[in-house]
């Protein structure tokens, strides 16, 4: 009777099982959590929930040069209290030894903490939405000795915060895996879900995923809370503070692709055929072993990501047993005949495919993962530099820092694609990633608009640039995180090599630095064996150990030179005189980048007076330099202690053609690091500044990297009132290889560029109002011209958009540039009139900027200032209400003007 009794109920929970899985929908699921978020911010003294005690802070130097010896760690002792061998754990899936994986203790820290409890009142807190920057909108500091620096953006980024969202998941949800995915949060990330601390990751750049199967309340209400902790004097620029990256909640099969789980690779490319091998790690999270089905189809992809609606290839259908809580690693080839390639634009064109996984269980699709790639040959030549499918590529790259101005470090696509059409145009086509992992978004840019990427990861290891850097976790998260960075960046096309380092100060301790570089490198290519890598060396010689680690050279400054020239040799630091061809002869089957170039300083509309005799200089107080407004020159001549003015870059590189290419300090300003003068806000080293707006220099450079546009572009403006007789230098960037310059109709010569010469220069003219033109010739024939008259006074002001028609998604963004002109419509060059803002429809100005590095006022501001007569307004639709936008700007005896743009 009792067998029968078991038997019977057996049956019973069989078949509720089988009910249950019936109904369920294993397929995957990812959605976005951007809303719904409340937040709120220490103004005092934190709670004590900490990952580990930091060292005290003895002292802080925030305008040290930046190329400034880094020094050895601070030695701390470990505190009982702190939560990280519960953190710890968090990267076990990107240690490679199980020997050095870590066991989580069994306790529950923060179970008993207010904030991590489901009926905690949280209805006080701030609403947001995610991406999230919590210092961006707030005020400015000060002063002479303010909390937070210029070095770090004088943005209250620092300090404890919490975030905290209420999650449903139904009861359909049963059996499903649950998993967060956060693509960045500022720093020190520790995540309670109903109590329960899951994990984090301390690494604010890093993407992470955390599993939340274990703590879920199926058919119920979840509890969400994520403490982060981003302490002061971490950086050398502006973090932002914060969820600044999006988050996600992904619900997969217990069988699925793993995380990351894809890599395609492209080998033997050419325009007939292409072989393309498929690695496949999938996961059984469940509790039985599982037979499943893998299939992988292979479609094109349009010039907007959309899908080709019937599959060109695919890979071979395979069947195979995964066992419980084990991984299954899958690898298969295919041959593409007449492949459409990835290439850099212009000469190429970026063509992406989609590679879509699905998993069938018993005929059932339990899960589908889609992944973007594309087929390219490239090859690093010693001599010819980077080729690209047979194509050598000339490397017009600049560096960028991940904050989007007025914006912050918040992520959005809008003004990530508004800095690379800027940087198109200009004719850059690569990036350096500095010196952090991106945004996943902004990759899917680059490889959609074709520009080349070096992906970056640290720019500290064991030894410190600012006393609460990366340095401080190094030891325990190097690993986890340089596997976790590769395995989320390796598909896309764009990348064509891997950075693990930054200047460090490793390069100063010999063979103990270059072990620690042995061993970032390994482990980089352990996981990505078809991209070189290497770390940028603003120090390491070719006779170093450093330098023998790397796959290329990555050479920050050394090629063209440091304190050198004859105009720095009075100042400190580093002096080397230009290394690339010792680099070459020490590394001749090594490719040669330079990693950074330039590093010139400018405030874009200021000419200061004299101006330098030389072709590169560094700034200094009245030479270059106004300490009293802390202005740069934009003559484009002067540069950091450690930098070259564009043309001595430009006449070095020319004279060592082997060198593949160079990546400008920078393509646009970033917030924090304003050298030389830090009671700015900003740095001074973009070619476009902070609100987008180009200055003198994108000429210099557009000139050489469009060598077939016909441009000439004079500086300085022509409005210098105080200045009449005085002798006022007029510059000339074109493309073409020779010019004529007129001043109020009098010829002053028709001058050439000689060889290793990049600009015109009339140093002797004296300045009278009226015009100035100038007449550039190309092989003999005319080829541009351009105009700059003495303007009248302010008249009116004249705005453009960039975007007539945003979307309603509350994400959407439009750039309004706002110029105060004359009667003639001519842009007044000194006018800083004090421009209001304001808004009528179902929209919002989420900023307003001009470019000045030195202006404080909080962007958030209604009230801008023009700045050498522009400024610039930004608008959001609000989510879900479409209508028209009416943007009105008005000033003190101005014609007023207003825009209008249309929300879908």
């Amino acid at each position: 009777m009792k067998f029968w009794i078991k038997f019977f109920f057996l049956i019973i929970t069989l078949s509720a099982y089988a009910q249950k899985n019936k109904k369920a929908n294993f397929v995957r699921e990812r959605q976005k959590l951007s809303d719904g978020w409340r937040f709120m911010r220490y103004t005092g003294q934190s709670d004590n929930l900490i990952y580990e005690v930091r060292p005290k802070i003895e002292e802080v130097n925030d305008s040290k040069v930046a190329d400034s010896k880094p020094t050895e760690a601070v030695k701390i002792e470990n505190h009982n209290e702190a939560l990280k061998p519960w953190i710890l754990p968090s990267g076990n899936d990107f240690i490679k030894e199980p020997a050095n994986k870590h066991i989580r203790p069994k306790a529950n820290p923060g179970a008993d903490f207010p904030f991590v409890k489901p009926d905690f009142q949280d209805s006080k807190w701030e609403k947001v939405t995610i991406p999230h920057d919590w210092a961006i909108k707030q005020a400015f500091f000060t002063g002479n000795n303010p909390e937070v620096g210029g070095g770090m953006g004088r943005l209250p980024s620092h300090g404890v915060a919490w975030y905290r969202r209420k999650l449903t998941i139904p009861k359909a949800d049963s059996g499903k895996n649950i998993y967060l995915d956060i693509d960045g949060a500022m720093s020190y990330a520790m995540i309670w879900l109903n109590g329960n601390l899951v994990g984090g990751w301390p690494y604010g750049y890093n993407s992470f995923r955390l599993d939340l199967t274990p703590y879920i309340n199926y058919g119920g209400v979840n509890q969400l809370a994520i403490r982060l902790d981003n302490p002061n004097y971490s950086a050398r620029w502006y973090p932002g503070g914060g969820i600044y990256r999006n988050v996600w909640l992904t619900k997969t099969s217990p069988v699925h692709v793993a995380q990351w789980g894809t890599f395609i690779t492209t080998t033997e490319v050419s325009e007939k055929e292409a072989k393309i091998d498929l690695k496949l790690n999938i996961e059984n999270r469940g509790k039985f072993t599982q037979s499943i089905e893998v299939k992988t189809q292979i479609f094109e992809l349009d010039e907007a990501g959309n899908m080709s609606k019937t599959e060109i290839a695919a890979f071979p259908t395979e069947k195979f047993i995964v066992a419980s809580q084990k991984n299954y690693a899958d690898q298969s080839t295919i041959i593409l005949k007449n492949p459409k390639l990835w290439g850099p634009y212009p000469t190429q064109k970026p063509n992406l495919y989609l590679a879509r996984t699905i998993i069938y269980q018993k005929g059932k699709v339990i899960d589908t993962y889609d992944t973007q790639f594309g087929i390219r040959k490239i090859e690093f030549n010693p001599i010819k530099g980077l080729i690209v499918n047979g194509e050598a590529i000339r490397l017009q790259g600049v560096n960028q820092h991940h904050d989007l101005g007025a914006l912050g470090s918040a992520f959005n696509i809008s003004a990530a694609q508004r800095q690379l059409d800027i940087l198109r145009e200009l004719g850059c086509n690569a990036i350096r990633m500095a010196h952090n992992p991106p945004a996943t978004e902004l990759l899917d840019l680059t490889d959609r608009m074709g520009f080349l990427v070096i992906d970056e990861i640290f720019d500290s290891w064991e030894r410190k640039k600012t006393p609460h850097d990366f340095h401080l976790i190094f030891a325990d998260w190097h690993e986890p995180d340089t596997r976790s960075f590769i395995r989320r960046d390796r598909n896309h096309p764009s990348i064509f090599a891997w950075s693990f380092g930054n200047e460090v100060g490793e390069q100063y301790t010999e063979n103990e630095g270059a072990k620690i570089a042995k061993k970032l490198h390994d482990i980089v290519r352990e996981e990505d064996p078809t991209r070189p890598a290497s770390a940028s060396q603003n120090y390491a010689k070719p006779d170093m150990p450093f330098t023998k680690e790397m796959d290329f050279l990555s050479l920050n400054y050394q090629g063209e030179g440091i304190r050198d020239a004859p105009a720095y040799l009075h100042l400190k630091g580093i002096r080397t005189s230009p290394l690339y061809p010792a680099f070459q002869k020490a590394f001749p089957e090594k490719m040669i980048i330079s990693s950074e170039t330039a590093s010139a300083l400018s405030t874009r509309g200021s000419y200061l007076f004299p101006v330098t005799n030389e072709n590169s200089a560094p700034v200094s107080d009245n030479k270059g330099g106004n300490p009293i407004t802390a202005e740069v020159s934009a003559y484009e001549l002067y540069t950091a202690q450690f930098g070259s003015s564009p043309d001595k870059v430009f006449a070095t590189q020319d004279r060592h053609p082997y060198v593949a290419g160079e990546f400008v300090w920078t393509g646009w300003d970033y917030l924090g690091e304003p050298t030389p003068y830090y009671s700015a806000r900003s740095s001074y080293s973009g070619i476009i500044d902070l609100a987008g707006f180009k200055k003198d220099r994108f000429y210099l450079y557009q000139a050489r990297w469009r060598p077939n546009l016909p441009i000439v572009h004079i500086l300085p403006h022509w409005n210098w009132p105080n200045r009449i007789g005085e002798i006022t230098p007029v510059h000339v960037f074109t493309t073409g290889d020779e010019a004529e310059l007129f001043v109020n109709g009098q010829s002053l010569g028709r001058k050439k560029k000689n060889e290793f010469e990049y600009r015109i220069r009339w140093d002797e003219v004296k300045y009278f109002p009226g015009e100035i033109k100038v007449i550039s010739y190309k092989n003999g024939k005319k080829w541009a011209e351009e105009t700059v008259k003495t303007t009248d006074k302010a008249s009116k002001i004249i705005a453009t958009t960039d975007q007539t028609t945003i979307k309603a998604d509350g994400e959407d963004l439009a750039f309004i540039t706002v110029k105060i002109t004359d009667i003639n419509g001519l842009v007044i060059p000194d006018a800083s009139n004090i421009i209001n803002f304001s808004l009528e429809g179902p929209g919002e100005i989420v900023a307003t900027d001009n470019g000045d590095p030195t202006n404080l006022v909080k962007f958030t501001s209604t009230t801008r200032e023009a700045y050498h007569g522009l400024a610039l307004v930004i608008v959001r639709a609000k989510k879900g209400r479409s209508g028209k936008l009416k943007v009105r700007m008005t000033a003190d005896d101005l014609e007023k003007y207003e825009i209008e743009i249309l929300s879908k």
